[in-house]
């Protein structure tokens, strides 16, 4: 069980920006990345939630990081850990704009970013359940759009892995 990451994208709820206001961004789902090999997205887009009200997802994931058949995610899990540095140390969630049916000559837009650090969760030694994590504009990274709540349980993985480099 300490081999794996789990991931849930539970729901997502949007403040007033030019995201609500904006009538071609009608569809949205979520995609979830860890660094640059792995991504996951939900399989449903969901109708743009109004004023106050959520979307919920309720999807789940789990990536695997054992030694055995998924060498390249775990070390990159140990890379988060050895370099205090590493800028690429957080799962990135990607709330993307889905076109409608009828208009499939548009583009799926990415329309805003949130971030999980897994450094931190080793850091405070703490999974993160079912919190709500900020969503930046794509546009402009200082600006909130909404909140997605998410579940990411990897602490058992990255000490696993901590556990590891000790020995290395």
């Amino acid at each position: 069980e300490v081999e794996k990451i789990r991931i849930k994208i539970t729901s997502l709820g949007l403040t007033e920006s030019r995201i609500t206001s904006d009538e071609t961004i009608q569809q949205l789902f979520v995609e979830c990345r860890l660094n640059n090999f792995l991504a996951e997205e939900t399989p449903l887009s969901l109708p743009k939630p109004t004023g106050g009200q959520r979307i919920h997802y309720n999807y789940s994931t789990v990536i695997n990081v054992d030694k055995e058949d998924n060498h390249a995610e775990r070390e990159y899990l140990k890379s988060i850990l050895l370099e205090p540095d590493l800028r690429a140390d957080s799962l990135k969630f990607t709330v993307v704009s889905d076109p409608p049916e009828d208009e499939q000559d548009l583009e799926c837009e990415d329309i805003g970013f949130a971030y999980v650090s897994l450094k931190e969760i080793f850091q405070k030694q703490r999974d993160i359940i079912e919190q709500d994590i900020d969503v930046f504009d794509a546009q402009d990274a200082s600006a909130v759009i909404g909140k997605l709540t998410v579940t990411v349980e990897a602490l058992g993985a990255l000490r696993s892995v901590h556990e590891e480099c000790k020995k290395d």
